[in-house]
């Protein structure tokens, strides 16, 4: 679990192709000062397990599955990337809770630049956008970011100077790939009601929801 809090940026060294999935080795500073095999740790968003690690260096497995859902199907040396470590129960959640199950990849469609911070936004899959709403929290590329605007499949977020020097969205081109995730309380909501393919057993339904008007 993380909280989309980034702690520094890392590099891709190299991302290798295997038999099932690839192998993923990242170049990074700070948080290799405590750092296990076995640990688990948000690399742009997404959750994973250190399977080898140096002084400068640590190594993660990605599955087929991962490299279909995110943006690493066009990971390459050089990039950079987002980093978090995993939250520990002593540690304050600045920002919002993260899975590191990403649900879909964005596209960057725009950037503006105001005097005091930045509007980017994102176009996102039509049946994800049930689960992005207005000051809602949202994950990009690992981080925890509120929703400033939302038309049909497009998203916006006001990010501030800070966040954006100190993460990848500084690098960040128009149409690049990002990876995303909805706000996790949305989707276990939609199951307990019983409004997704998942058929539950309660009785509140979408016509109930806005005969009532909750929606």
């Amino acid at each position: 679990m993380f909280t989309g809090i980034v702690e520094e940026t890392g590099t891709i060294k190299s991302v290798n192709a295997l038999s099932n999935g690839a192998k993923l080795v990242v170049e990074c500073k700070m948080i290799l000062s405590d750092i296990n095999i076995g640990d688990s740790i948000c690399v742009n968003g997404v959750c994973q397990t250190v399977t080898e690690y140096t002084a400068s260096s640590f190594t993660v497995m990605l599955s087929d599955e991962t490299l279909n859902i995110t943006n690493f199907s066009s990971a390459k040396q050089g990039d950079y990337v987002n980093l978090e470590r995993a939250l520990t129960l002593n540690t304050r959640l600045g920002g919002h809770i993260i899975s590191g199950h990403i649900d879909c990849t964005g596209k960057l469609i725009s950037t503006e630049k105001l005097s005091n911070f930045y509007n980017l936004r994102f176009e996102i899959p039509f049946e994800m956008t049930k689960y992005v709403v207005y000051k809602g929290s949202i994950t990009i590329n690992g981080i925890s970011l509120t929703v400033a605007e939302v038309q049909n499949n497009i998203f916006t977020v006001a990010v501030i100077p800070h966040t954006y020097q100190n993460t990848v969205l500084r690098y960040l081109r128009l149409g690049d790939s990002v990876n995303i995730e909805t706000d996790i309380l949305a989707k276990y909501v939609e199951k307990l009601l019983g409004l997704n393919d998942n058929k539950t057993n309660g009785n509140i339904s979408m016509e109930f929801l806005k005969e009532n008007g909750f929606v």
